[in-house]
């Protein structure tokens, strides 16, 4: 047995300085970029909201949860070039096409309660997914999600309160929060991955021990736990085939469309197109911040 076979078996982490198989590394590579890039796609459909938010508090609240996913990027990026990767490069990656990003962030923001459920069910999927990568074989990985996870908590409760807010409001706020639960339920459940039998990476993912749990667990466990939320909330989730389970001790549920999933995976959802246009241009227009900050790296070591 080798020694990171020892090390897997032994339920420890791998470290950059380790030995560990190639398939690992490009695994590692492969997951932590496209959640990286998940991260700053993700800070688009929000953002769009930030001038927009009826008050300066509202305004405040989602500026400050934006900052954090910028902070998500920084920290995964980080992790990955543990690994050997080069942050720039991967930006020209996801640019390019090469490296894919969470299918959830293809989907348009067409209100204000878009806000609202994507912290509580885009956020709270996120959560099902990510805390148990706070365990994951990888030791910069496991790390910086405890930070991530944490934020990503607190960002479910910001987008739980906002909708409470709502649903204690009006005629048309209520319609509006429920019209959002309608449009945004089935795509995060989709954000789990294809069901297991279709899933080609989680088998070695779980023997690697990257990852605890498989999708169609993850799913389950976020259904069983958005259920009594949305009953709470006073909001019906779009899935006529949900209901308690007693004899296996959990809800039942519809099957999402996966051939949606491909679809908008393969670059044709709402906002495939417009996604990676901003972040091309973002980058694009940012160029001049990196040569000054390179140069004044570059001043600063030659100075005595």
């Amino acid at each position: 047995m080798s020694t990171f076979d020892e090390v897997i078996a032994a339920d420890q982490r791998i470290e950059p300085r380790d030995e560990m198989p190639e398939a690992y590394r490009k695994t590692m590579v492969r997951q932590i970029a496209q959640h990286a890039h998940s991260e700053i796609i993700g800070m688009q459909p929000e953002g769009y909201w930030i001038t927009r938010a009826p008050s300066l508090r509202r305004k405040a609240i989602l500026l400050a949860k934006v900052q954090d996913e910028a902070g998500h990027g920084l920290y995964l990026y980080a992790a990955a070039e543990t690994l050997g990767m080069d942050r720039a490069d991967l930006t020209e990656r996801l640019i390019d096409g090469r490296q894919k990003y969470s299918s959830i962030f293809n989907y348009p923001t067409l209100s204000y309660a878009d806000v609202g459920v994507i912290g509580w069910l885009v956020d709270g999927a996120a959560i099902c997914n990510q805390v148990p990568l706070c365990r994951s074989s990888y030791g910069p990985y496991a790390r910086a999600m405890i930070r991530v996870c944490k934020e990503e908590s607190f960002h479910q409760r910001q987008g739980y309160e906002l909708l409470m807010t709502m649903m204690g409001g009006t005629a048309a706020q209520r319609a509006m929060v429920q019209d959002a639960v309608d449009r945004w339920w089935w795509p995060s459940l989709m954000m789990f991955g294809p069901p297991d039998a279709d899933s080609p990476n989680t088998a070695r993912s779980m023997a690697w021990r990257i990852k605890r749990h498989t999708n169609d667990e993850l799913r389950q466990k976020f259904v069983d736990m958005t259920v009594p939320q949305a009953e709470r909330l006073g909001v019906t989730l779009p899935d006529p085939e949900l209901r308690w389970n007693a004899e296996r001790g959990h809800h039942d549920f519809g099957t999402p469309d996966w051939d949606e999933l491909k679809r908008v995976i393969g670059g044709d959802g709402p906002c495939n197109a417009e996604r990676i246009a901003n972040r091309r241009r973002a980058h694009e227009e940012g160029a001049w911040v990196r040569e000054a900050a390179a140069a004044h790296a570059r001043k600063k070591e030659a100075t005595p």
